[in-house]
């Protein structure tokens, strides 16, 4: 079965190691095939992957549409003991994206990279507010284990 993609005007779509822009009018695409795709809003660069959070989802990102683990191995484990030593709460959701990168699933990895992306906000806000309001544990706070 084919991905469904719709593209709003100007917007920007990953697809393998092809950046594709959207013309001037919304476009619907159906997409056959297993390169990685990725649409804009789901893109980080280097300039934007500011925080340690993001740093983990830029190198996932990179894992999956380069189809290389290997590549960005290095990288990777030096973001994720950069975070859980920052923050040990991110420990279950950082050893889920560890399992999903070694069992293939780069995609569901990425999602996963997402969450922490989110968590780490909350903990940044936590932080901001005094210490109110966010859980230590991330599970706690309806965060996947």
């Amino acid at each position: 079965m084919a991905l469904k993609v719709e593209l709003k005007p100007g917007e920007r779509i990953i697809i393998g190691e092809s950046v594709i822009t959207n013309d001037n009018q919304r476009t619907r695409l159906f997409i056959e095939g297993s390169a990685p795709i990725l649409r804009e809003k789901d893109i980080l660069t280097a300039k934007t992957a500011n925080t340690p959070a993001k740093r983990i989802y830029l190198c996932v990102q990179l894992m999956y549409l380069s189809q290389d683990v290997a590549k960005f191995q290095k990288e990777y484990f030096e973001f994720v003991k950069d975070i859980i030593e920052a923050a040990p709460s991110t420990l279950d959701i950082v050893s889920t994206i560890s399992n999903y990168i070694l069992s293939d699933s780069l995609y569901k990895a990425l999602k996963e990279a997402r969450a922490l992306i989110e968590y780490e906000k909350k903990l940044i806000s936590h932080v901001q507010s005094g210490g109110a309001g966010v859980p230590a544990d991330p599970a706690a706070d309806g965060q996947p284990a």
